[in-house]
């Protein structure tokens, strides 16, 4: 067998083609990294050069103060938002921080509210609170459908006037009236106050709509009376009692009321001046309440949160309306049919007013177009409610289309849809109106034709505001501020209800 030649080359070793050309390499790498030296340089340079551009034209022409309101003012609302959740302990998002009892999504209400009220200055007593906490066990231990509760039942059932010494739950049912329903939240917040002083459980009448507008207000039980109650019978051990704002002497036969666990209330109105003027509860009211003028704005605050089909309708009408605004004026506007010079004179006088002491801007009629001396650029939302004709609305809504501001200020009217107001059903009715009530107490001031309307009243209960009140006279002042910020429809009493 023959061999094969080796190859001429085979112990040379194998020599690796980078290595022999990488000096080459090296060196064609030096005026590269030259070169990417000098555009980096002039890279810079024209960076530089752009931002001085920049510069340039910014401090020739800044950004209007539009733009820097703007921008303000979206901060400002989305710190508040923030602000708001911290405070509430980020409900929108935890569960867990929730009262007990109580689900966020079934009562929105209760815990958004505080975003469309200004803050309120007055602050709650640490003793009504405790007390506050105390009704609430109460009425979890006595409330309808408990074992204290079907105890107490049974007795009446049975017509048995023992006490048994065992649940020591006793009952004032209110019952609801047909008025307006600004005088059946002021009746039901005076029960309330004397279910507090009286400890008693108050149970409320569902009837129609009660449950449609108001959320429950007590975690973990419910306020209304079982349909099964018979609030129709005669029974001896059913004690009724009837009222109006100034029934205080029969508030004031306490002894024969304690002798029943069933006190059955119907009252037309806010009873609550009555109850300061009952010596037994004197000194507890002025533990409760040391500003006595917030009665109702608490009690109100505690009771009243809209459903969330009320809600939406306020919040709705908020956001489309009122919320841009910086400033929003509520004018409530309630008067008998007037004669052509009768309600011209009213119109004038809600905006003489409203001039006079800087609620509404004036207007300047010989210009038709602002001045280029603009003074203020902040904008002014009026929420005007009102039972009577339309025409009012209209006729203050043309001054301020028809005529620009002296001060340059932007002033929107609105009011709302009455359309078929008397021909819906009647819970859409009371809908429409908890919803101008709501809003109205969102104001930032308020301005009313008369303050005898129980919506008005409720309005400004709610939402703490003294509201300006217009004289019905051609008196300078055109109107004047209410000294109270509580209900006052009734006689003046000792605990600050004046007008």
């Amino acid at each position: 067998m023959k061999r094969g030649k080796k190859s001429s080359d085979a112990g040379e070793p194998v020599t690796n083609p980078d290595t022999r050309t990488g000096s080459s390499e090296a060196d064609a790498v030096k005026p590269s990294l030259s070169s990417m030296k000098s555009m980096g340089l002039l890279l810079a340079v024209l960076m530089v050069a752009s931002v001085m551009f920049s510069l340039s034209v910014v401090l020739r022409d800044p950004p209007s103060d539009d733009v820097v309101e703007s921008v303000a003012a979206s901060r400002v609302l989305q710190l508040r938002f923030y602000q708001a959740n911290e405070s509430d302990g980020g409900l929108s998002k935890k569960k867990d921080h929730l009262v007990p009892g109580f689900d966020k999504e079934s009562c929105l209400s209760r815990y958004e509210a505080s975003l469309y009220r200004k803050e309120s200055p007055f602050k709650q007593s640490s003793y009504l609170e405790s007390r506050f906490n105390r009704y609430q066990d109460l009425h979890r231990r006595c409330g309808p459908f408990t074992t204290f509760y079907s105890s107490t039942f049974d007795k009446l059932k049975l017509g048995d006037r023992s006490d048994g010494g065992t649940s020591g739950c006793s009952y004032v049912i209110w019952l609801h009236s047909d008025g307006e329903l600004g005088s059946r939240m002021l009746s039901l917040a005076s029960a309330f106050l004397y279910a507090l002083l009286t400890n008693r459980v108050l149970l409320v009448e569902q009837g129609a709509e009660m449950a449609d507008l108001f959320c429950e207000p007590f975690p973990c039980t419910s306020w209304f009376l079982p349909s099964e109650f018979p609030l129709n019978e005669q029974q001896s051990l059913l004690r009724h009692l009837v009222l109006d704002s100034s029934d205080q002497q029969k508030l004031e036969s306490q002894a024969l009321f304690n002798e029943t666990p069933w006190l059955i209330m119907r009252a037309d109105g806010y009873f609550v001046p009555s109850l300061f003027s009952i010596s037994s509860f004197e000194q507890e009211l002025e533990k409760l309440f040391p500003v006595k003028e917030t009665v109702f704005y608490f009690l109100g605050q505690r009771l009243f949160h809209p459903t969330n089909v009320v809600w939406g309708l306020i919040t709705r009408y908020y956001h489309a309306y009122l919320a841009r605004a910086d400033k929003r004026i509520g004018i409530h506007i309630e008067v008998s049919d007037a004669s052509n010079d009768q309600f011209q004179r009213l119109v004038e006088q809600i905006l003489a007013c409203g001039v006079r002491h800087e609620l509404l801007p004036e207007v300047d009629k010989e210009r038709h177009l602002p001045s280029s001396q603009v003074i203020s650029r902040k904008s002014k939302a009026v929420f005007i409610s009102s039972s009577s004709s339309p025409g009012y609305f209209e006729s203050i809504r043309d001054v301020y289309w028809e005529n620009p501001t002296v001060t340059g200020e932007i002033l929107s009217v609105h009011r709302p849809s009455r359309k078929e107001y008397q021909k819906t059903q009647r819970n859409m009715e009371s809908r429409r109106e908890w919803t101008e009530i709501y809003l109205l107490s969102c104001s930032d001031v308020l301005m009313v034709t008369s303050p005898w309307s129980s919506l008005v009243e409720v309005a400004h209960g709610l939402g703490g505001l003294k509201p300006w009140v217009l004289n019905g006279t051609d008196h300078d002042s055109f109107c004047t501020r209410a000294r109270s910020m509580e209900p006052c429809s009734q006689t003046p009493r000792s605990h600050g209800c004046k007008h």
